[in-house]
């Protein structure tokens, strides 16, 4: 295979996935501001958190006045000069598709061109949050469909591993982004002895959509180490870190035919290291004032694996990622 088709199927795919990921947050965060709609300091707090996740404070603060709910629904879901929008990720997703049409399934390109189509006809009125959250939805379905299409009917060759590939990458990382921020906002509001400690790691685990699934393993406590074991090394869990990079391992033996070349033992080596911190006793061992560091750390390194992937297979220039 090509390295640029390798290249779009993987920015494709991560792009697909990282849509999903910021139209989950933006959701998520819409029902929390409904809640908290008589704190407007929470709701403030929470805004500069989910941009924090989904896109950057200071190109924010460039582009619009003030930290309005119109300006900030704009900025994450609709806005050109934000890469990370969604809309702009339908975009890449679907020029990606397109320059893949003779390798990935018809329906997949399908999905992205009418959800981009139809998205150049949207009108969504200022300050309707209905149509906004219809809008996600369809972002969140299309990501969904996306996944049954390729399980359902791509063979398990080269570009149905290097897309997947790419959907645990960005996945694992978005995993460790969210704890890293979210456990910051704990610490900063536990010094502050305003005991919002469950409120954060609640939000941790529905930004993930894993909120559920962890009251089924976990009833009924909401204790941050206990978060920290399910997102970072459950076996089980489909957006836990361990989960991800398990299935990047396995990919990459089947890419490689079992085989660490000259070229490949890099990512193995990355690979292999960080699975080493998954351990739970490791976790549960760390003290309050270790957590931050541990994830400061955790969340790098899952950066890193992410270019040296881009590295060994000749994707992309590091310095021009989307």
């Amino acid at each position: 295979m090509l390295s640029r088709v390798a290249d779009s199927l993987y920015w494709m795919s991560r792009n697909i996935e990282r849509a999903e990921n910021n139209a989950r947050v933006l959701g998520v965060q819409l029902i929390q501001m409904l809640e908290a709609s008589s704190e407007e300091t929470l709701a403030r707090h929470d805004w500069e958190t989910v941009l924090e996740i989904c896109g950057s404070n200071d190109q924010f603060n460039e582009l619009y006045p003030n930290m309005s709910t119109n300006h900030l629904i704009e900025y994450l879901a609709f806005s050109e000069n934000n890469a990370n929008s969604i809309l702009n990720c339908i975009r890449y997703a679907r020029e990606n598709a397109r320059t893949t049409r003779d390798i990935i399934p018809n329906d997949l390109f399908e999905v992205w061109n009418n959800l981009y189509l139809d998205t150049q006809e949207m009108n969504i009125r200022e300050g309707s949050l209905r149509d906004v959250k219809t809008f996600l939805e369809r972002v969140k379905v299309a990501s969904l469909t996306s996944q049954g299409i390729v399980d359902s009917m791509m063979t398990r060759g080269v570009p149905y591993r290097f897309f997947n590939i790419a959907k645990w990458l960005e996945r694992a990382e978005k995993t460790a982004r969210i704890l890293n921020i979210l456990n910051e906002r704990s610490a900063e509001d536990m010094n502050k002895a305003e005991g919002t400690n469950y409120y954060y790691w609640r939000s941790a685990l529905q930004l993930v959509n894993g909120y559920e699934e962890y009251l089924k393993k976990y009833p009924p406590r909401m204790n941050e180490k206990d978060v920290l074991t399910f997102m970072i090394s459950d076996y089980a869990f489909p957006r836990s870190i361990q989960y991800c990079m398990d299935h990047i391992r396995e990919s990459i033996i089947s890419l490689e035919g079992g085989k660490v070349s000259h070229y490949s033992w890099r990512i193995y080596a990355a690979l292999d290291s960080l699975i080493d911190e998954f351990d739970e006793h490791k976790i549960r061992s760390l003290k309050e004032d270790g957590i931050s560091a541990f994830l400061d750390d955790f969340q790098n390194r899952c950066n890193d694996i992410s270019q040296i992937f881009s590295e060994t297979y000749y994707l992309v220039d590091p310095a021009v990622v989307p």
